[in-house]
């Protein structure tokens, strides 16, 4: 039973059933807004919104972080797994997503 409950696969069912589980919970304690124009409005401190931005945006930390995520992820299947010929394509697939990712 430890062995099943351990497994990627059923371990992310599991850990998705409860956070949305939470976030129902969340959903149902919550106070009821009125609906308002300023809802969907962005909010810069009361001041008018500039049309350029100023910052670059969060797309070249997203692509870090992704990286990331699926670097420690394949090390974890790797590491977890026998050195067999379905470990070795996976890791090719890992390398080749990578690259993808460094390239852009």
């Amino acid at each position: 039973m430890s062995n099943l409950l351990l497994s990627p696969l059923v371990a992310f069912l599991i850990y998705a059933l409860v956070a949305s589980a939470i976030s129902g919970l969340g959903r149902l304690i919550s106070a009821r807004g009125r609906a308002s124009q300023f809802k969907s409005e962005p909010y810069a401190s009361g001041q008018a919104h500039d049309p350029v931005p100023a910052a670059p945006g969060y797309r070249p930390f997203f692509v870090i972080a992704l990286f990331f995520a699926v670097l420690h992820l394949g090390v974890i299947m790797v590491g977890s797994s026998d050195l067999s010929t379905v470990t070795l394509v996976y890791l090719l697939g890992l390398i080749l997503a990578l690259i993808a990712l460094i390239l852009g």
